[in-house]
């Protein structure tokens, strides 16, 4: 039977998952700016180039980015105030050397944990910042706000017969969490690759690729017959790094000019709300440059 991903119903073996070493130290745990994180990336011009990655005539498997392509997390809960209260758990002399880009407030707990994680790598202290952060992201599924068409896609996906998947850097009891009250954990089933599954070690957060990996393994599916939706560069470069399609999400268009600026060919602002719109979406992402 057609897949209804797949219109031309191709049946050529697909590349398998370009290999990577999943314990090697990534260059890349500084807050995200964009071309600075580009440019830190050494593995990149290793990476599969854009044009080499599998045609977009299959898609039998959807990796979702959490915070963002399904739901806003923080929107109730604001991310500056969780980066206020782990900040001030952290002891002094720690707390003094975690910093922005800017210079300016820690606002995003991530890149606290990312701080504390170089900092103190496989640690009790990291250990525990990140049990904190999880509880907080707990909390927040609570008052979370689903992103517009995120269920109706995802159930939309399910039912076309689509495995799906969720990496993110988000631990996974909040997206479990979050998922069970919006009624779509059984849509997901057991490929919830949040937060590296050593949390010793932020180093495996993406960009580093191994939430992707494991979901790919998980899944049982190939890098070419996959996609990633996702908001950040981060999702973006990790994707990259396996030869996975990538399909951005930007509500504001400043966002979606940093992932353009970055690489990412397709970028829309309103989730596709169909198998045959993402479909579609998809086929764009064998042209170079952006849609017209």
């Amino acid at each position: 039977m057609t897949d209804p991903l797949d219109p031309l119903d191709a049946k050529a073996p697909l590349d398998a998952m370009t290999p990577f070493d999943a314990k090697a130290p990534h260059d890349s745990m500084a807050p995200l700016d964009a071309k600075a994180f580009v440019d830190s990336m050494a593995p990149l011009d290793s990476m599969a180039p854009l044009g080499s990655i599998a045609p977009p005539d299959a898609v039998r498997c959807v990796l979702f980015d959490f915070d963002g392509p399904v739901c806003a997390l923080f929107r109730n809960h604001p991310a500056p105030g969780v980066a206020g209260r782990l900040l001030d758990w952290l002891p002094a002399g720690v707390r003094r050397l975690v910093r922005s880009e800017d210079g300016g407030p820690v606002t995003d707990p991530q890149v606290i944990l990312r701080a504390v994680g170089q900092l103190d790598p496989g640690g009790a202290l990291v250990s525990e910042l990140e049990a904190r952060l999880t509880e907080e992201e707990v909390l927040a599924t609570a008052s979370a706000v689903p992103t517009p068409r995120a269920a109706e896609l995802i159930r939309a996906l399910g039912d076309a017969g689509v495995v799906l998947a969720v990496t993110t850097n988000n631990s996974p009891r909040a997206v479990r969490r979050y998922l069970e009250r919006a009624g779509l954990a059984d849509c997901f089933g057991p490929h919830l690759h949040g937060r590296t599954h050593d949390p010793h070690d932020p180093r495996r957060l993406k960009p580093h690729p191994d939430c992707l990996a494991r979901a790919l393994a998980s899944t049982g599916a190939a890098a070419g017959e996959s996609v990633m939706i996702g908001d950040a560069v981060a999702d973006f470069l990790a994707a990259k790094q396996l030869g996975i399609r990538f399909l951005g999400y930007a509500t504001r268009e400043s966002k979606g000019e940093v992932l353009y600026e970055v690489g990412a060919r397709v970028v829309v602002d309103e989730l596709p709300g169909s198998a045959a719109e993402l479909a579609a979406l998809v086929g764009q992402l064998s042209r170079d440059g952006r849609p017209a």
